[in-house]
């Protein structure tokens, strides 16, 4: 009985993507957004003005982190397009040095040159351009820019990444706010580098170490500010 050998394969590499930007954007919101808290409860501002500026600080970086995004993401996808077209223009007007190119690359690989012309010339009369997009230009689908979604992701993890020290801030008496939200924080970014790590199968104690680390270098530095202005002004 002749076996199916005909499987589908879900690889991490996939996600790469979106978890980029989920993670940046709940991670940063997380940040941003106690430090904030921190360093204005630090110089003994009011639970109401800390309240205000945590909300202030969840909406102006929601909209920075979505523009930010879209900008950057937006200017890799004009520079894919640019050298697609350019690809496109060689295609037909140098068809045989591209192909000479492609053989190349696949010799480089490991192929002998007489395969590599067959496997080039298989490729390029399916779709030559993506087969050049693919091997010379390293342009997948995996990889390729997504601006809206990039924006639409990190905005929305923002969000939820600044709401979790923005609510220790209703729920815990003015004298605890520094110190309760800067633990409760440093736990949240724990838990985020967890599911981060599993999410991308990587390490989950260095990636919650890391992001714990630079988040309470973030706090303290914060704190200590608002801490001087308190007592000076």
């Amino acid at each position: 009985m002749p076996r199916n050998l005909t499987h589908r394969e879900s690889h991490l590499v996939s996600r790469v993507g979106w978890l980029r930007a989920a993670v940046l954007g709940a991670n940063d919101g997380i940040v941003s957004t106690a430090s904030l808290i921190v360093g204005v409860a630090a110089a003994s501002a009011a639970p109401s003005d800390v309240l205000i500026a945590g909300t202030a600080g969840l909406v102006a970086g929601a909209m920075s982190m979505a523009a930010g995004e879209y900008v950057s993401v937006s200017s890799q996808s004009d520079t894919e397009a640019a050298d697609l077209a350019r690809e496109r223009r060689e295609l037909e007007t140098q068809p045989a040095f591209e192909r000479e190119e492609l053989a190349n690359i696949y010799v480089a690989r490991g192929l002998t040159p007489e395969l590599a012309h067959q496997v080039a010339d298989q490729l390029m009369a399916k779709d030559a351009l993506a087969a050049h997009a693919r091997d010379e230009l390293g342009i997948t689908e995996v990889s390729s820019a997504r601006p809206i979604q990039a924006a639409l992701v990190s905005a929305a993890t923002f969000s939820a990444g600044a709401a979790l020290p923005l609510a220790m801030v209703l729920v815990l008496p003015s004298s605890w706010l520094v110190w309760g939200v800067s633990l409760a924080s440093l736990l949240f970014l724990a838990v985020l580098g967890v599911i981060g790590a599993q999410a991308g199968g990587a390490n989950v104690w260095k990636a919650a170490a890391r992001v714990t680390f630079w988040g309470a270098l973030a706090m303290a530095a914060t704190a200590a500010i608002g801490t001087l202005f308190g007592t000076v002004v």
